[in-house]
């Protein structure tokens, strides 16, 4: 059933969230860097070849450099055995004996500066394409999860994902400096090692054997951060909320007045605190473990090391041989190391990997089909409601079952009923939001379902009584109810007539300029009742065939409230309208009213029909009435 279907978890992570990865789920996450590159080549294929060309260059000099301090070495050896007698500088760099050595310190000065230069050459093309790819990334999230059903938004599990991806956006692209620094070292791994094999084959052996160690170790150590990361998500969203919630303008009210600051704090230390100590835990046995395992790998260093300082006594090696080889062997450990070590962090790495990639593979079940119709202009007939029957993911309960009435074209419809009763759920179906779990919804005779979904949604202007109060300016605070015409001030200006709200844009300083809410700097809050006249001015910025109240006046007093929905109703003529409130001397303006109870139509009528007939309405309508008296 639609509503009821669980998003695919694309991805093991599931599983995985339970223990640590195993091996081959590691390699297997290995699948993800081809895309990842692919995205990074995307996003500045001059960038990434200027990072990796000035790389591919870099990785060469470190051979040099010992090579040339070898020449270097070997010349002051050869000068000093000469016994020229040269004491005094001016003499020896008159007479040209010192003209070789003079060169090959040029040589070597030249190649420290161009190390240096194409170092920080690699950190500036890196910082611009990690800036150009997080921006990417960001913009990437936002648009799929704009594609999203409203069931993803309100899935916990799903929302951990999401959370998770987002933090992969900004976090991933040290694992590009990473594996294009790995193509760099493994490029020197081999100028060194082509020196060492034509003096001492067996010790590159001697040294690959004497890592292995250290790069298991790495290996399961990364898997467990990974694994605790993932299993942590949901705490770590918690944190935030906390953090959030007690550090903020839009509670600040309520935490001051319920005294709520120490509750907050102490249960973030309590969340916080168990986190520290899982991580904790987790670094102190990865650095006993690491120690005791590159200890080999130091070990193994040694061992060469001593060989080849016993070949350079025996005459075998020159005092330039030893200093290269020796130098070349400690490069070559701590870049072997590296790369061992490098690529356990890269399939680490690779794992959060999935975390970006399989919230990408989340498909929306709610989408316009291939062959969708646009919205008919105008409408002519009307909703119809067909036995529809609702309920939310996970829920035991329906929300609505066997709901049956027609929603005429230009009518005016209002919708009661207590809490829970299904109202919201109804006009949720009827933006399609959700789709129905049995039965459907007709527009003119076509199920809702074979509209353009883009179509539908902009022929349909709803305010939620959970509206957003954008951190805009006031003017964009209503244009975005037509986002491409939020340019068009008279548009603006005649919306805000409309919903009332043109006097709160006239109070402000700087009118429909003025930035709204205490979040950023010059801003100015405003009272509910005026937030909510904006965001009722949005919905007549959408100029719909069908318009939806759904309680945006509950900050509203009982006269404010009964000017909006009167003037509503004024608006609504010729156009299909829904609204939804508890105040009835607002409910009656309707054409009718349904009565809704435990998800079903109890009664539909007018007014005056629904108090003669007695029941629910009747009984609702006279509690509320006796409150006035």
């Amino acid at each position: 059933m639609p509503g009821m279907s669980a998003k695919p978890d694309a991805k093991p992570g599931a599983a995985r969230g339970q223990g640590t990865p195993s091996l081959r789920e590691r390699f297997d996450a290995l699948r993800n860097l081809p895309p990842f590159l692919r995205q990074i080549w995307a996003t500045s294929p001059g960038l990434t070849l200027t990072s990796l060309g000035l790389r591919l260059v870099r990785s060469l000099l470190p051979v040099l450099m010992l090579y040339i301090g070898k020449l270097i070495i070997d010349e002051v050896v050869r000068l000093a055995g000469l016994g020229l007698g040269l004491d005094r500088l001016g003499d020896a760099l008159r007479s040209g004996q010192l003209s070789p050595l003079l060169w090959l310190l040029a040589l070597e000065l030249a190649v420290a500066v161009g190390s240096d230069l194409t170092g920080r050459l690699v950190a500036y093309a890196d910082g611009l394409l990690s800036e150009l790819f997080t921006n990417a990334s960001s913009v990437r999230l936002m648009e799929h999860a704009a594609t999203l059903d409203l069931e993803d938004f309100e899935d916990p599990d799903l929302q951990d994902k999401l959370d998770r991806a987002r933090r992969q956006t900004m976090s991933r692209m040290n694992l590009m400096s990473q594996l294009f620094g790995q193509v760099q070292d493994a490029v020197t791994v081999v100028s060194f090692a082509v020196g060492l094999l034509v003096y001492a084959p067996w010790l590159i052996l001697l040294l690959a054997l004497a890592l292995v160690p250290a790069f298991v170790g790495e290996a399961h150590f990364n898997a467990l951060g990974y694994s605790l990361n993932f299993q942590w998500t949901p705490e770590r969203r918690q944190l935030e909320y906390l953090r959030q919630t007690g550090a903020s303008v839009e509670t600040a009210k309520e935490v001051k007045i319920f005294n709520l600051h120490r509750f907050l704090i102490d249960r973030y230390k309590v969340l916080a605190e168990r986190f520290y100590l899982a991580n904790r835990a987790l670094a102190r046995r990865r650095a006993l473990w690491g120690t005791l395992l590159a200890a080999l790998g130091t070990l193994g260093y040694y061992v060469a090391y001593g060989y080849i300082a016993w070949r350079t006594v025996r005459g075998d090696f020159s005092i330039g041989d030893l200093t290269f080889l020796a130098g070349s062997f400690m490069r070559l450990r701590q870049l072997l190391e590296g790369l061992l070590v490098g690529f356990s962090q890269v399939a680490g790495q690779a794992l959060y990997l999935d975390d970006l990639f399989s919230f990408f593979e989340i498909e929306p079940e709610i989408a316009s089909r291939p062959d969708a119709v646009p919205v008919p202009r105008p409408i002519r007939e009307g909703f119809v409601f067909e036995d529809v029957g609702f309920r939310y993911p996970g829920a035991g309960h329906w929300a609505l079952r066997g709901l049956s009435f027609e929603l005429r074209a230009g009518e005016v419809l209002a919708l009661v009923g207590e809490n829970g009763a299904g109202k919201t759920t109804l006009v949720k179906l009827l933006a399609r939001l959700y789709d129905p779990d049995e039965g459907r919804i007709l527009l003119d005779g076509r199920d809702l379902r074979e509209y353009d979904l883009d179509d539908l949604r902009a022929n349909t202007g709803v305010i939620f009584q959970d509206f957003v109060r954008y951190h805009l300016s006031a003017g964009e605070n209503i244009g975005v109810g037509r986002i491409e015409a939020l340019d068009d001030i008279e548009r603006i200006r005649d919306a805000a007539r409309r919903g009332m709200a043109d006097e709160v844009v006239q109070s402000l300083p700087l009118g429909y300029d003025q930035l709204i809410g205490r979040r950023f700097k010059n801003g100015v809050d405003l009272s509910g009742g005026q937030w909510q006249k904006l965001a009722i001015a949005r919905a007549y910025m959408r100029d719909a065939q069908v318009m939806i109240l759904d309680e945006p006046t509950a900050a509203l007093d009982a006269r404010s409230e009964f000017e909006v929905f009167q003037r509503f109703k004024e608006l609504s003529r010729g156009r299909t309208a829904v609204l939804i409130s508890h105040r009835f001397s607002s409910v009656r303006m309707a054409d009718r009213i349904l009565v809704l109870s435990g998800g079903r139509v109890e009664a539909s009528g007018t007014h005056e029909e629904l108090m003669a007939a007695g029941g629910r309405y009747a009984e609702l309508f006279e509690l509320q009435a006796a409150g006035y008296r």
